[in-house]
């Protein structure tokens, strides 16, 4: 019989060029599942081509299913504070345009409180403004396969994630 305990909540993460975060959040322990997407644009079913060249309004964006019994809601968007920069709009790193804005969609009204409460800790850190977008999730769409996994399948990649300085970070909850 199952209790529901192992359930798997789904959060949504835009924080500049997707292949980065998607591999980062798949280091976490908890995550279960974490696939590349754009999210919350004015187009249905857009290709790359489409979010980097006609301007649809879609953010990359990565789709997180987790285990909260394992890691908690909180813990995940602390996390995602650590690799994005929250005060530089449409911009992270050298990747520039609408579709790298940063923001946490959520698909459950109730989890608002507790990404709102991080998002209050983490401005309470600093002077300037977080520019980091916290909306409910319009619409998902899956990015095409080659960007699933990306860093996986081309460990020299791009990425303005610096996994350097975070590798101590993953088992620490």
């Amino acid at each position: 019989m199952d209790t529901g305990k192992n359930k798997l909540k789904d959060i949504y993460f835009a924080g500049g060029c997707f292949w980065g975060v998607e591999e980062y959040f798949s280091r976490i322990p908890g995550v279960s599942n974490v696939s590349s997407g754009y999210a919350n644009g004015n187009t249905e079913n857009p290709t790359y081509e489409d979010v980097i060249y006609r301007a649809t309004g879609h953010a990359e964006t990565v789709h997180l299913q987790y285990d909260p019994q394992a890691v908690s809601l909180k813990t995940l968007t602390e996390k995602f504070f650590k690799i994005i920069n929250p005060f530089t709009l449409n911009r992270q790193g050298p990747d520039r345009g609408t579709q790298y804005r940063t923001g946490v969609y959520y698909t459950d009204a109730t989890d608002i409180e507790t990404i709102q409460a991080v998002f209050n800790a983490e401005q309470l850190k600093h002077d300037k403004k977080i520019v980091v977008e916290l909306l409910p999730l319009e619409h998902y769409y899956l990015a095409e396969e080659y960007h699933q996994k990306y860093l996986k399948k081309n460990p020299a990649g791009y990425c303005h994630v610096d996994f350097s300085s975070l590798e101590n970070q993953f088992y620490k909850q």
